[in-house]
C-alpha cells in the first residue's frame, strides 16, 4: 500500500448498505477484515431482504479478487480505475483471526471488537497513514474512538447535503407580496391556466414543480421552466389550492393544499411528502388515491406498502395472506381509511366495499422486488426508514400510467444506522428536484389535533 494514501476499513453495514461501496473511495486504499466476510456469509441465506444485497456484497468483491493470488488479496489488489486521471486505490482482505494471540485493547468475543482491532493494529503497523474506521453502527464509532482509534467515520458517499436544514421543501416563501418584488412579467393564457415570466434572478435557485408562495396569502405558482433569462411560473392562487378536494377531504393548510395539487395532477408521476407525524401525509395520499381510482378511473387500482425496520427485514411468520400478515403493520393506512369512509357522505356500504372497489393491495416491501407494477397508485409510507439503494428498487418498479407517493417524517427514523442525512428519503428529494415528473413537498403544521399538534411542538 502507498504511504501517502488513506487506508479505509469497512464494516459490515457499509456493504449491506451499498454493495459497491468498496468502489468509491477513489484513489485510496481499502480493507475488508476477514469478520466483515463472515458476517456477510451468515446474512446471506437468511430470508430476508438484506440478504440480497450480502449476496450482491460477496459476488462484487469476488469479481474484484477473482484473478489474484492468497498473497496479492492480503497484500492488496489494485482495483479498476474510474479514469486516467484518477487512479484508484488497492482493495485488500485483512485475516483478523491471527490478532487473537495479541494482546488488544478490545476483547474478541464480539464481532465489532474483531473489526476495531484490526484497525488498531493497521493503525499501529502504519504510522504514516491515515487509517480510517468507516461503519455506519454509532456505538461502534464510540467504542472504536474510546480503544484508541484515531479516525473513525460514518459512510458518506450517497449523502448530497451536510444538514437537514438544507434539504429542498417543494415551495419558496417571499416576504410580503410576491407582486411588489416583481420587476418585469410577460403573461400568457390558455384557456383557465396562466402562466407568468419573470426574471430568472427573482428566485435564483429555483428547481421543476417548485411551489412560489408570499405572505399575502393570495398568490401561489408552480415553476414549469427557465432559460437563462426567465423564469415560468404558472399561477395557481391560493384560493383554488385551497380548493382542491379528493374523496370528500379538503385542505386544511396551504401546505396541503400544494400537496393535493400535486397528487391530483397525473403529469406527476412521483409525490414525495415529507413532515411531522400528524400533518396530513398518508390520510392526503389515500384519499387523493381513491380520487383517482374510483371516482375519476385514472388507475387500476391502489397497492399500499410501509416500511419499517422490521417489514423491510421480514414479514415474519403470522398466519395467512401476505395482506393478513402486513395487517399490523398497516394500522396507520387502515385507520385512515376509517376516517375517509366517515367523510364520504355519498359512499354507502362497508370499508371493505371500498377497499375492493378501489383493488386496495398491501404489499410488503419485499414483494415489490422484482415485480413490474402497471397503471397503479403506490403509496409508499414511512419511507424515511429506507436506504437510497432501496427506494431505487421501489421507484424503478414503476411502470407506465404508475403514479408513486413516497412519504416520511425525517424525525422519526427507526433504523440503526440511518440519520436523517443519509436516509434515502433525503436522498430522492435532492437527486429528484429538477426532474419534471417529480414533486416535492414539505408539510408544516399538525393537523391531526390539538393534543398532537401540542406534543409536536413541546415534547
Amino acid at each position: 500500500m502507498n504511504d501517502n494514501k488513506i487506508i479505509y476499513i469497512l464494516d459490515t453495514n457499509i456493504l449491506l448498505h451499498e454493495p459497491f461501496a468498496f468502489l468509491s473511495f477513489k484513489e485510496h486504499d481499502v480493507v475488508v477484515p476477514m469478520t466483515v466476510l463472515e458476517e456477510l456469509d451468515s446474512i446471506k441465506d437468511r430470508n430476508k431482504d438484506v440478504s440480497r444485497d450480502a449476496r450482491v456484497a460477496i459476488r462484487a468483491l469476488e469479481d474484484s479478487l477473482a484473478d489474484a493470488t492468497p498473497e496479492e488479496v492480503l497484500s492488496g489488489v489494485k482495483l479498476p480505475e474510474a479514469d486516467l486521471n484518477n487512479p484508484s486505490g488497492c482493495l485488500s482482505i485483512f485475516n483478523d483471526y491471527t490478532l487473537e494471540q495479541i494482546a488488544g485493547t478490545l476483547s474478541f468475543n464480539e464481532n465489532d471488537n474483531r473489526i476495531i482491532n484490526a484497525a488498531l493494529h493497521i493503525q499501529k503497523q502504519k504510522p504514516d497513514n491515515k487509517v480510517v474506521l468507516v461503519t455506519k453502527d454509532i456505538n461502534m464509532r464510540l467504542k472504536a474512538k474510546g480503544a484508541g482509534l484515531a479516525h473513525v467515520e460514518d459512510y458518506r458517499t450517497d449523502q448530497l447535503i451536510d444538514d437537514i436544514q438544507f434539504l429542498a421543501t417543494g415551495f419558496y416563501k417571499f416576504e410580503g407580496d410576491f407582486w411588489q418584488q416583481v420587476e418585469e412579467c410577460e403573461s400568457e393564457t390558455e384557456g383557465r391556466n396562466t402562466t407568468h415570466y419573470v426574471k430568472r434572478d427573482l428566485v435564483p435557485n429555483s428547481y421543476m414543480n417548485e411551489y412560489i408562495l408570499d405572505e399575502t396569502g393570495h398568490f401561489a405558482g408552480k415553476v414549469t421552466g427557465w432559460d437563462d433569462e426567465r423564469l415560468a411560473i404558472a399561477d395557481l392562487s391560493c384560493e383554488r389550492l385551497m380548493a382542491k378536494q379528493a374523496w370528500g377531504i379538503n385542505p386544511k393548510n396551504i401546505y396541503q393544499g400544494m400537496a393535493m395539487d400535486a397528487l391530483l395532477d397525473p403529469t406527476i408521476d412521483l409525490v414525495i411528502l415529507t413532515g411531522a407525524a400528524g400533518s396530513g401525509k398518508t390520510l392526503l395520499a389515500l384519499a387523493s388515491a381513491l380520487e383517482q381510482v374510483v371516482e375519476r378511473g385514472l388507475y387500476d387500482k391502489i397497492i399500499v406498502t410501509r416500511s419499517t425496520p422490521e417489514i423491510a427485514e421480514s414479514i415474519g411468520f403470522l398466519p395467512g395472506t401476505e395482506e393478513e400478515k402486513m395487517a399490523p403493520w398497516l394500522s396507520a393506512i387502515t385507520d385512515s381509511l376509517e376516517v375517509l369512509h366517515k367523510s364520504d357522505e355519498n359512499m354507502n356500504g362497508s370499508l371493505n366495499y371500498i377497499m375492493e372497489k378501489a383493488n386496495i393491495q398491501f404489499k410488503s416491501v419485499n414483494f415489490m422486488r422484482g415485480r413490474s407494477i402497471q397503471n397503479a397508485f403506490v403509496i409508499l409510507d414511512e419511507c424515511q426508514n429506507l436506504t437510497a439503494s432501496q427506494l431505487k428498487t421501489i421507484i424503478t418498479r414503476c411502470g407506465e400510467g404508475t403514479k408513486l407517493v413516497c412519504s416520511g417524517n425525517l424525525a422519526q427514523i427507526d433504523s440503526n444506522y440511518l440519520s436523517a442525512v443519509t436516509s434515502g428519503l433525503t436522498y430522492i428529494v435532492e437527486r429528484f428536484k429538477n426532474f419534471p415528473g417529480s414533486t416535492t413537498v414539505h408539510l408544516n403544521g399538525v393537523v391531526r389535533s390539538r393534543l398532537a399538534s401540542f406534543a409536536e411542538e413541546n415534547l
